[in-house]
């Protein structure tokens, strides 16, 4: 799996990067960033920690519904995953993001 990062800037010019997997589905949303280093400084801390198992942090929403957050050494989230419908559809996009973090390539849609 290559999977692929999208860098975008949204209408009040922050930034945002999201990991695809190859089908164009989103496994990971970070926050919005003021500055473009910064983002791109986060999408370079998805791959750092991307490989990491005890970086994520499983968790089930309120509505029952699963989700992950991607946290850095320090603890501070770096991407948050969509919601799944299931448990094993949460761990397999985490597996996927595993698989794809350290090489995906970046399309900077700023």
């Amino acid at each position: 799996m290559t999977g692929s990062f999208e860098l975008n800037k949204s209408s009040d010019g922050q930034f945002r990067f999201l990991l695809k997997a190859d089908g164009g589905e989103t496994l990971l949303t970070s926050e919005l960033y003021r500055a473009k280093d910064s983002a791109n400084g986060g999408l370079a801390s998805v791959r750092t920690n991307g490989a990491v198992d005890a970086r994520y942090e499983k968790k089930v929403a309120a509505n029952g519904k699963f989700f992950f957050n991607l946290q850095a050494a320090n603890h501070q989230v770096i991407g948050t995953s969509p919601m799944f419908a299931s448990e094993p559809a949460r761990d397999a996009a985490i597996a996927a993001v595993k698989a794809c973090a350290a090489t995906a390539p970046v399309k900077d849609n700023t």
